[in-house]
């Protein structure tokens, strides 16, 4: 049985719009210790994260503090919006849009399908290079949620709603060779 720990990255500055290198806000620096609290009896074996700065910042912590490198794998980033900002009141019928139709994207961005198979194709990589190990993978709201959803297609627009101000956020997989036999979400801040 493989274990996976999705850690959803800490609150990002919202204000730096490159979000490859978007940082972590002040509270998000602060809550990498619920990470770091939440991780330290899981016998964390490899980690993997999204090469974006704040999924990264988020697990860094705890990757020093157990002395395990960070592989960076570019398929686990998070999805591409478009090349312009989308404003905060135009974020809600975008997303419920996209999830209504998988294949909707932006100009130049990307469907919720296409990130949900690029994610998976790069978990199931992670699952068969570290089978039978815990795996830590750093990621994103909509990343993760594909993921779920995968797994889980009941999971849908309401479900994301709901997590999306829970920064970070974590889930659980069990594997047995790259069929999931368990999720479990959690909220660190319920705990």
């Amino acid at each position: 049985m493989t274990t996976v720990y999705f850690v959803r990255h800490c609150e990002a500055d919202n204000s730096v719009r490159d979000g490859r290198i978007r940082p972590l806000t002040e509270k998000g620096t602060r809550d990498t210790a619920f990470v770091m609290q939440f991780l330290k009896d899981k016998s964390i074996d490899a980690m993997v994260s999204s090469p974006f700065k704040r999924a990264i910042d988020t697990i860094a912590p705890f990757a020093e503090s157990v002395g395990l490198e960070i592989e960076l794998v570019e398929d686990f980033r998070e999805r591409k919006s478009d090349s312009d900002w989308i404003r905060d009141e135009d974020f809600y019928p975008f997303m419920q849009r996209q999830w209504a139709d998988y294949s909707y994207s932006l100009s130049d961005g990307e469907s919720l399908g296409t990130v949900q198979k690029r994610n998976i194709a790069a978990l199931n990589d992670a699952i068969t290079q570290h089978a039978d190990k815990r795996i830590l993978i750093g990621t994103h709201g909509t990343a993760l949620s594909t993921i779920v959803n995968f797994y889980e297609p009941t999971y849908g627009f309401d479900d994301f709603m709901a997590m999306v101000n829970i920064m970070p956020w974590i889930v659980k997989m069990e594997f047995d060779g790259t069929a999931c036999r368990s999720i479990e979400k959690i909220d660190l801040f319920a705990l």
